[in-house]
Parts: structure tokens; C-alpha cells; sequence
């Protein structure tokens, strides 16, 4: 009797390898197949991607950028003179020493960073008026062309 249930086990055994090879799985040249073509749609899409991203990077700039040259102007309001260069973007949030009449803050928290991880740059006065607010770009250097080019409030 023993024998015959040894026997059955090792049928069922080779029964369900059959099944299981039957089934199979994936060939190794199907899975590379599959990787190239995966491959491939990155290679379209990642610099479509990246690039948007880049445009999405320079509109939140212009956009603080705007911030600030609104909390500018109503800083200059109030006290009848800009922020100086050593008050910098600081003087929208914190009251400086010589600001009797600020009337702040014109910003509900510090000037952040800009989306590449640099500070503005508050120029005092622009290059083309009265002062500047700059982002540098990508590349945190003045000038550059693409993500790298310069966003200013001039």
C-alpha cells in the first residue's frame, strides 16, 4: 500500500510540473524585447517630459517674481523708499531698523528659493528701473540661454 501512495505522490509531482510547463513563462528573449520597446518610449518621452518640466520651472519663477514686485511696490508705499540692497527681500517680511511707517509684512513667510533651489537676487537699483528681482535659471549663473537663461522683473 505504500508503495501505490508513493507512486500517486509521485505522479501528482510530474503532473503538476506538466502543468506548470505547459504554462510556461516568459522566454528571455521575449522579456528583451519587451525592455528595448520600453526603452525606446522613454527615449520619445523623457525629453518631452524634461523639457515641460524646465517651462513649468520658469512660469513658478515669473510668478514669484510677480510676488515680489507687487510686495515691492506696496513696501515703497507705505515707507516712500524701496527696500535697500542690504535690507534685500528680507525687509517684505521682517521690519527693518529704519521703516517707521511699514506697514507690513507684505509677505506671509521669507522669500522662498526659486525652483532651481537659488535665492533672488533684489538689485537696487535694475539694470533698466528702479530696482530688479532675478532668478537666475537652472544654472544659478547670470545669463545662459534655455533653462538657464535669466527671469527678471525688468
Amino acid at each position: 500500500m505504500q508503495s501505490v501512495n508513493h507512486r500517486h505522490a509521485a505522479n501528482a509531482r510530474r503532473s503538476r510540473r506538466a502543468r506548470l510547463m505547459k504554462q510556461g513563462g516568459f522566454t528571455l528573449l521575449e522579456l528583451l524585447v519587451v525592455l528595448v520597446i520600453i526603452g525606446m518610449l522613454a527615449a520619445l518621452v523623457g525629453p518631452r517630459y524634461f523639457s515641460q518640466l524646465g517651462k513649468s520651472q520658469a512660469t513658478i519663477a515669473r510668478a514669484q517674481i510677480d510676488v515680489f514686485t507687487k510686495s515691492i511696490d506696496n513696501f515703497r508705499l507705505d515707507v516712500g523708499r524701496y527696500p535697500t540692497a542690504d535690507e534685500n527681500l528680507a525687509a517684505l517680511f521682517a521690519k527693518p531698523a529704519n521703516a517707521d511707517k511699514w506697514a507690513g509684512p507684505y509677505l506671509k513667510k521669507e522669500a522662498p528659493l526659486d525652483p532651481w533651489g537659488h535665492p533672488y537676487v533684489y538689485q537696487v537699483p535694475g539694470t533698466k528701473g528702479d530696482y530688479a528681482v532675478i532668478s537666475y535659471g537652472r544654472d544659478g549663473q547670470p545669463g545662459g540661454t534655455g533653462e538657464d537663461a535669466d527671469i527678471s522683473s525688468e
